[in-house]
């Protein structure tokens, strides 16, 4: 694996969601993580990553990381030389969904950042195995740690992000679309579409994962990623 390669990764994620995949795939490559807390737009955040990424670059992202990868491909698809969309979703966000924002977003400006990150987040994150409450764990120690400033600007970012369905039709790239079996909040139909709209794409469904099969399954999920690199 010669070509760079970016991951993004989800809401209040930082690269410990991707700690399996940096193990394995930096020792064939140049791996680096993205920071997607800069600000309170999709457009924005993929400026930012366009801005600090190499010429050329493969590029993997999940949940709101494959949105802003969606956007990068938007804004600059020449510079993608490969994409994997992950426990992703390329439409705009649902009215029941944008509704819940408002306060939540209350809740972190006044100090409940944990309450929300524990009650309203965590419970759809993950499918029942022997890791479970270890990775919720994790996942708590990573929202905290970004803290409430960026679970608002991510929280406004996600609300008012567009439909990328035209963007993904004139993606031309080897395209990974991969997902948990299990995953609630981006169900497998939505990864079937992507590959509908993709020219080029093949679909990975890792079985007993949620939506964040990078943890959960790391061992499937980077035997995906390389063959997706290597190909």
């Amino acid at each position: 694996m010669t070509l760079p390669l970016v991951l993004l990764p989800g809401m209040m994620c930082d690269a410990r969601l991707f700690g399996p995949q940096i193990a394995a795939l930096s020792q064939r490559g140049q791996v680096t993580v993205s920071e997607i807390s800069g600000h309170d737009s999709i457009v924005g955040l993929a400026a930012d990553v366009l801005a600090d990424a190499p010429p050329e670059f493969a590029l993997a992202g999940l949940s709101m990381g494959g949105i802003i990868a969606m956007e990068i491909m938007r804004q600059s698809p020449s510079r993608v030389v490969k994409l994997a969309l992950m426990d992703t979703n390329p439409l705009a966000e649902l009215d029941a969904v944008k509704a819940r924002r408002a306060p939540q977003i209350a809740k972190a400006q006044t100090g409940q950042l944990a309450h929300v990150i524990r009650d309203e987040m965590k419970p759809n994150y993950l499918t029942d195995g022997p890791h479970r409450a270890a990775i919720l764990d994790l996942c708590m120690d990573m929202a905290l740690a970004l803290g409430a400033d960026a679970f608002i600007r991510q929280s406004v970012a996600l609300r008012d992000r567009p439909d990328q369905s035209d963007t993904l039709r004139s993606v031309t790239v080897r395209t990974l679309i991969l997902c948990g079996r299990h995953d609630a909040l981006c169900p497998v139909a939505r990864h079937e579409l992507m590959q509908e709209l993709i020219s080029d794409a093949s679909l990975e469904i890792i079985e007993d994962a949620g939506h964040l099969p990078t943890l959960e399954q790391p061992r499937k999920t980077t035997a995906a990623l390389i063959r997706w690199m290597e190909e």
